[in-house]
Formats: structure tokens, sequence, C-alpha cells
């Protein structure tokens, strides 16, 4: 390969010659540049000195709106402490008003609930007192009505008492008739009867006949008597239905009203009974020391007679314990009046009533305590033990 050494040192030579043109070029714009260097560095400290005066302005501007907006700030600030001092002192004084003001409709509220209360117990001691004043005088009218019911019921007792001594006494002088008349007549009919002997039998017969009459008429009148004491039981009735009444004793205005309807049915059974000879006095039995005879029929009655009392008495006990009334067996209409279940026949009315009353005031206690110490009592009905019967009758045979 050749090279071409005469282009390579043109080459050469046009690129040195580049090179120093390029400096002389560069060398003057140099001195240019100079020149110009300090007319621009004058003018750029002016610009500068301008720009620091225009900053310090700037500046100096910036700290008095600064200063400004802190003092309206400030300003601001104080003043809205300002308005919230006026405001909590508005507000102070508004709830201490508030305060006040409840206080005094506090004190106006307590007092008039204490005049209210004033008021209140003014007005119940008055109706206390009143109340007082009505009870006691209801107390006062219930005792005076109890003094006078018991008044009346002593006198009614006593009234009763004196008229059974007296109708005791007629029966006793009755049945001493009766006993003398029959054996007077049976005394003169065994005379007859020795004396005359077979002659005379019919007219001992008719005589018999007369005295059976005698007696028959006799039973007869009794019944009647007794019939007749119906319009006593209905007075009496109604003056213990006002009397119990009064007492408010309920359950024993109760039994009173079953006792009257008994009595009542006892009446219509009455009406249909027939008279029937039973037979001679051949039993005897024993009351206050002294001795009575009577036939079958009569001893059943007399045992009657304390059936009936004992069970009607514990009706009445039981009565009385359901009202919370004292036991008081004689009060009962069933003590007082002592005819249920007697017809009239073989036995006097006072000995029926006797022995009613027997078992009444034993089957009362029996039904006032709840107990069964005399006799038993179930569905409505009682009877008294037979060992005390025959120890309130002493009931023997005669031979």
């Amino acid at each position: 390969m050749k090279l071409n050494y005469k282009g390579l040192a043109g080459s050469g030579l046009l690129a040195f010659a580049l090179v120093v043109s390029a400096v002389d070029v560069t060398a003057a714009q140099g001195k240019s540049s100079r020149g110009r260097g300090k007319d621009i560095s004058q003018e750029n400290q002016q610009q500068k000195e301008q720009r620091q005066a225009e900053q310090k302005s700037r500046a100096a501007e910036q700290r008095n709106q600064r200063q400004a907006r802190e003092d309206q700030r400030r300003a601001e600030q104080q003043q809205a402490s300002q308005q919230r001092a006026e405001q909590q002192r508005q507000r102070a004084a508004q709830t201490e008003s508030q305060r006040a003001e409840q206080q005094q409709r506090w004190e106006q509220n307590k007092q008039r609930v204490e005049q209210n209360k004033a008021e209140q117990q003014r007005r119940w001691d008055i109706n206390k007192q009143r109340v007082e004043q009505n009870q006691q005088q209801q107390r006062n009218q219930q005792q005076q009505k109890w003094e006078q019911n018991q008044d009346r019921v002593r006198q009614q007792q006593e009234q009763q008492r004196l008229e059974q001594q007296r109708l005791e006494e007629q029966r006793r002088q009755q049945s001493q008739q009766n006993s003398d008349w029959q054996r007077r007549q049976s005394e003169q009919q065994r005379r007859d009867s020795i004396q005359r002997g077979s002659r005379d039998s019919n007219r001992d017969w008719n005589s018999a006949n007369n005295q059976q009459r005698d007696w028959r008429r006799y039973q007869e009148l009794r019944a009647n008597q007794y019939r007749q004491e119906q319009y006593r039981r209905q007075s009496l009735a109604l003056q213990r239905q006002r009397i119990l009444q009064q007492q408010r004793r309920i359950a024993q205005m109760r039994y009173q009203q079953r006792y009257l309807e008994r009595i009542r049915q006892d009446q219509l059974r009455l009406q249909n009974w027939r008279y029937n000879d039973y037979g001679p006095s051949n039993y005897r039995y024993s009351r206050g020391g002294s001795y009575y005879e009577t036939n079958r029929y009569g001893a059943q009655m007399l045992q009657q007679a304390i059936n009936r009392g004992y069970e009607e008495g514990y009706r009445a006990g039981q009565a009385d314990r359901e009202d919370g009334w004292s036991s008081s067996p004689n009060d009962a209409i069933g003590y007082q009046d002592a005819s249920y279940g007697y017809d009239g026949y073989y036995v006097d009315m006072n000995e029926y009533r006797y022995y009613f009353r027997e078992g009444f005031e034993r089957g009362y206690e029996d039904g006032y305590y709840s107990r069964s110490q005399y006799g038993r009592y179930s569905n409505g009905s009682g009877n008294i033990l037979g060992t005390i019967v025959q120890t309130i009758l002493n009931m023997t045979i005669l031979d």
C-alpha cells in the first residue's frame, strides 16, 4: 500500500493554519470580552444593588405586613378574648340568675309542699276525729242495742222460765192426778172385781173403756195445746230474727230459717198423724230425784227428743262458730223452742222440751268446738251416744 505523503503534509499545514487562526480569533474575542465584561459587571452590580434594595424593601414590607397581621391577629385574639370573657360573664350572670330563680322556685315549691302537708295533716286529723267519733257513736249504739237485746233476751228467758215452771207445775199436778186417778181406778176395779165376781165383768169392761176414752181425750187435748204453740213460736222467731240481724249473725240466721222450715214440715206431718194405743205404762225413768212412768211410745219420744236436740244443737254450735260468736247455746232458736219432733201424745210438752234441751246443749258443744265427745254428726244428721242417752234418762222396763 502506498501512502500519499504530499496529501498528508498539506492536510497538516491546513490544520495548523486553522488552529492559529482560531487562537487569534479567540484572543481578539477575549480582549473584546474583557471590555464588555467591565461594562456588564458594572451593570450587574447596579442591578444587584437595585435587587438588594428591592429585596430589602420587600423584606421590610413583608415584615411590616407580618407585623400588621400579627398586630391584627393579636387585636382579634384580644377582642375575641374580651368577647369570650364578656360571654362567660354574661353566661355566669345568666347562670346565677337562673340559679337564683331556681332557688326561688324551690323555696316556693317547698313552701307549697309544706302548706299542702299541713293542710293534708289538718284534713287527716279532722277525718280521723270524725271517724273516731263515728266509730265511738256506732260502738255506743251497738252497745246500747246489745244491752237492750240482752235485756229483752233476759226478759224473754225469764218469762219462758216462769212459764216453764208454771207448765212444769201443771204437768206434775196433771201427772200426779193421772197417776192417782189410775191407781184409784185400778184399786176400785180390783175391789169391784173381787166383790162382784163374774157378774160384774161386763160392767168392768165398760168402765175400762170409759177410762180409755178419758185417757184418749186427755191426749187429744195435749196435742191441741201443742198445735196452739205455733203462734208463740212465730212471735219468738220474729223477735229472734230482728236480734240476729242487728248482731249480723248470718250463719245463725240461716240456721234459724232451716229450723223453722223443719217445724213447718213437722206440722204438716202431724196433720196426718193418728192416735194409736201403745199399751200400758211399762217404762220408768227418773228426773230431778223423781220417777215417772210412760209406755213404749213415750219412751221412744223421750229418746227421740234427746237425739233431735243433739242434732239441732250441733248445727247451732257450728253457726255460732262460723259467725265468730261466743258460745251461747241458750240463745239459739232450737234451745228456746225445743219442740221439733214432738207430736203431743204420751209425753208432756215440758217433759219433751227438757230432754230436747239436754241433747241440744251437748250437741252445741260438739258443733261449736268441732268435736265428737257426746255423739256423731255427718251428712247433715247426728245421733247422740247410747250411753249418754241412758245416763240422761235412766230408763228401765217395768215387769
